[in-house]
């Protein structure tokens, strides 16, 4: 019977998104959260690249102090969705909580970690070039490189069929005399 009940609340959790909210904390508790799973809410102000392609939701105007952030990676993004229709929405996002350079992170990693509205992103454009650094990209066209090169074949040298002999050749006049 428990876990019949149990089901059903998780069921009300996913079609009710709303009410698991209450379970959420605020980017300002998340840091006491450290090594634990939880839920986090903030309202993402600016989606923003890193280096190497590597996403951040900035909660603060200033990222420095910020006490609280999540990171994409760029291999994660394809499943994921586009994350820059995040910016300026209030999100909830599930996960282990981490210390990282003196502040708690969750790294987003699939969309089942976002929920409520940040749960409908669209997926990213088909020309979206991740690795970079968030420009599109239609790409550039080269030939199939072989997988060994092409070595010469060696071919002997050719002679001339008929060798004029040194008997045959003009005698030049010789000195004056």
């Amino acid at each position: 019977m428990a876990g019949i009940a149990t089901f059903l609340l998780f069921a009300l959790a996913l079609l009710f998104p709303a009410l698991s909210a209450a379970d959420c904390l605020p980017i300002t508790e998340a840091r006491q959260h450290v090594g634990e799973d939880k839920c986090i809410t903030g309202k993402v102000l600016r989606v923003k690249q890193g280096n190497r392609g590597v996403t951040f939701f900035d909660f603060c105007e200033d990222f420095r102090v910020c006490p609280f952030t999540v990171v994409v990676f760029p291999h994660d993004l394809r499943g994921i969705g586009d994350v820059r229709q995040l910016q300026n929405k209030v999100i909830e996002v599930h996960g282990p909580v981490k210390e990282y350079d003196g502040r708690a992170e969750i790294v987003l990693q699939q969309l089942r970690q976002l929920s409520g509205e940040a749960a409908r992103i669209p997926p990213l454009p088909k020309n979206y070039d991740v690795e970079n650094k968030g420009h599109y990209s239609a790409g550039k066209f080269s030939l199939p490189k072989p997988k060994h090169p092409a070595s010469k074949k060696r071919q002997t040298a050719k002679l001339p069929i008929e060798i004029p002999n040194d008997s045959d050749s003009v005698e030049s006049p010789g000195p004056p005399q």
